[in-house]
């Protein structure tokens, strides 16, 4: 496992190797951060509706807005099995029947990749911008990450700890696929909440949770719940984590940060045929021990 910790600002457990790994759904938490710049800059409201659709910006970032996911398609899972490239947007949205709301949006909740492909167009129009240059400019850069960069083809995935087995095409990722050190996955989460990127209001909203059960059998959540581009919630003895898991195929990413009063710590991890609940145990484990 590669993991790497960052305790009250400072990174004490550096990824020596720096190898670059897929950030997978984790990359969700940096469209958060970029969208919720321009709601920060007045170029768009949480809760106005979006030009054309039925839903609102909060909506689409903690999956209310009532949009399948194309995860469900049995066509799908072949697909990447089989490692064919991917089938362009539109297609995917033909076979998803995309645009046929399942539910209203605001009264229910269901994950949905097809939601961040939607926050990524929203950016890209609102700054006249490729969605890579936005997310630089707007999230990468003010925070001072290094080396940390979309995957676009097959070749980009070759570059990373993944690359001598992987054969994955990344634009089966819809919303886009970023891949960096895991260090810097780490000080993304710790410097999102600890620097003046986004206003403490924006923030506060950020961790706001729709309520998502009970226990997740085979994970660390008691009391998962979803925020706006954030996995929020507690685990055993009332810890609250807030961060991201991700999972492609073969490897799994976990980034999670924990409180208590000053202190804080964020640690990210990243582990080839792992399951999601092992790593997310592992990051609550180095981040209890990291408090302590």
């Amino acid at each position: 496992m590669l993991s790497s910790l960052v305790s009250n600002g400072q990174l004490r457990t550096p990824d020596r190797s720096e190898l670059l790994v897929p950030w997978w759904s984790f990359t969700k938490t940096v469209l958060a951060a970029t969208a919720l710049s321009l709601v920060r800059d007045g170029r768009v409201g949480l809760d106005d509706p979006i030009a054309g659709q039925p839903f609102t910006l909060r909506q689409l970032l903690r999956h209310e807005a009532g949009l399948a996911d194309y995860g469900e398609l049995a066509e799908y899972h072949a697909a990447v099995a089989n490692s064919e490239s991917a089938w362009s947007a539109n297609e995917m949205m033909h076979r998803l029947e995309g645009a046929r709301l399942r539910y209203s949006p605001g009264t229910d909740w269901r994950y949905s990749n097809v939601g961040y492909m939607l926050i990524g167009r929203l950016i890209e129009r609102l700054t006249d911008l490729a969605l890579d240059d936005a997310v630089s400019q707007r999230a990468l850069i003010p925070l001072g990450l290094v080396n940390v960069r979309f995957a676009k083809t097959r070749a980009d995935l070759q570059s990373t700890h993944l690359g001598s087995t992987s054969n994955y095409d990344p634009a089966w990722v819809y919303h886009g696929l970023l891949i960096g050190p895991i260090s810097q996955a780490a000080l993304l989460l710790d410097r999102l909440f600890c620097t003046d990127l986004l206003p403490t209001g924006l923030l506060l909203e950020m961790q706001a949770a729709r309520t998502l059960g009970g226990p997740i059998p085979g994970r660390p959540w008691i009391t998962p719940g979803y925020g706006l581009g954030v996995m929020q919630g507690s685990i055993d003895g009332g810890i609250s984590l807030c961060g991201h898991t991700g999972c492609g195929p073969g490897s799994v990413i976990a980034v999670y940060r924990i409180c208590n009063g000053d202190a804080s710590a964020c640690c990210a991890a990243f582990e080839a045929g792992a399951s999601e609940g092992a790593v997310e145990t592992q990051v609550a484990e180095q981040l209890i021990q990291a408090l302590r």
